[in-house]
Parts: C-alpha cells; sequence; structure tokens
C-alpha cells in the first residue's frame, strides 16, 4: 500500500473524518425520530445584511409560539429593530453575543437550551454554513440530548470547504470531553 496515504495531513484529515463521519450517519437515522423543535437557534451572520436575521423574522411568523435565540452576528439594535419591523414580539428574543466562532456559538448557549428543558431546535445559518454547523450542533446539543433541526437561509455562495467542519467537529469533541473549545487556535481560522 501507498505509504504517503497514510501519512502527514492526509492521516490527521481522515482520523478527525472518520468518527464524523460515523457520528453523522448515525444521526441521520436518529432525525428520522426527531420530536417538534421547540425553540429558534440562529447563527448571527453578516453585521451588514442582516440576511440571516430576516429570514428568522419571517420564519418566526410561521412558528409563533416559540423563543428565538440569537447568537453572535449583528449588534441588537439592528437585530431588534429587524423583528419589530416584521411584527414579532421582542420578548421572544435572547440575544447572546459571548461567542467568538462557530463552535462556542453552541457551547455559550447549550446550557441555558438545556435549562429550559430544550430538547430539539430549529437551526438557522446561511446554506453555505450549514454542514459545519451541523456537525457542531449536532455534537454540541447532542451532548445534552439536544436534537436539532437544520433550516438553511440561501445564498449564493459555494459550500465551506469540509475541512473547516472536521476541524470544528474536532473541537467539538474536544469541548464535550474537556470543556475546553480551542478558541485560541480557531481565532484566525474562522
Amino acid at each position: 500500500m501507498n505509504k504517503l496515504l497514510f501519512t502527514g495531513k492526509s492521516f490527521k484529515l481522515m482520523a478527525l473524518a472518520l468518527p464524523l463521519a460515523i457520528w453523522w450517519g448515525y444521526k441521520e437515522v436518529q432525525n428520522q425520530f426527531v420530536q417538534p423543535p421547540q425553540a429558534v437557534l440562529v447563527l448571527g451572520g453578516s453585521t451588514r445584511r442582516l440576511e440571516r436575521e430576516k429570514f428568522t423574522a419571517e420564519f418566526a411568523h410561521k412558528h409563533p409560539n416559540i423563543p428565538i435565540w440569537i447568537t453572535g452576528g449583528s449588534p441588537p439594535k439592528s437585530t431588534q429593530r429587524v423583528f419589530v419591523k416584521a411584527g414579532i414580539d421582542p420578548k421572544r428574543l435572547h440575544l447572546d453575543y459571548e461567542a467568538v466562532d462557530t463552535v462556542t456559538n453552541f457551547t455559550t448557549l447549550v446550557d441555558d437550551l438545556q435549562a429550559r428543558s430544550i430538547k430539539s431546535v430549529y437551526l438557522i445559518t446561511s446554506d453555505f454554513h450549514m454542514r459545519r454547523a451541523c456537525v457542531i450542533g449536532e455534537i454540541i446539543l447532542g451532548s445534552r440530548g439536544i436534537e436539532l433541526k437544520p433550516v438553511p437561509v440561501p445564498s449564493k455562495k459555494s459550500p465551506e470547504p469540509i475541512e473547516k467542519a472536521i476541524r470544528d467537529g474536532a473541537r467539538a469533541i474536544l469541548w464535550v470531553a474537556t470543556g475546553y473549545t480551542g478558541n485560541d487556535e480557531a481565532k484566525n481560522q474562522e
């Protein structure tokens, strides 16, 4: 067998990808039995265009009785303005700005969601970002028994490279095991 196939970066990538692929396949089978989401979790997007927030405000009309958590993204006043303009009660909003990257979008909120006995959430983020967000969310939220149902915001961007999902999936596993997100190493890679 070719030695180069199992050395360096390719070996590290395979070592991380295999457990994530197994996890993902298991969750896909399990997702056939997902209970209805009890909350909306939005990974805040561009601070200029508010696409994810605007999409979520429209989505919230179809789900009028569930709370909305927004982590990161646009400044609070801009976010609140989008929802008020759309006729969504601002009391439904829970804004969180502790996260510094996609992994911490989940780690900063998972305890709050669990404390409120939330077992299932709609996950809203841009379509190009959804694969990575789902990998992270399945690991972090899943570690607390919280399921997610992806709701992608359409864009014209290509999906992120799989390496980002693998890297951040490994960081999510690290967080579940140790409570450490590895965000110091990821700040420049986000």
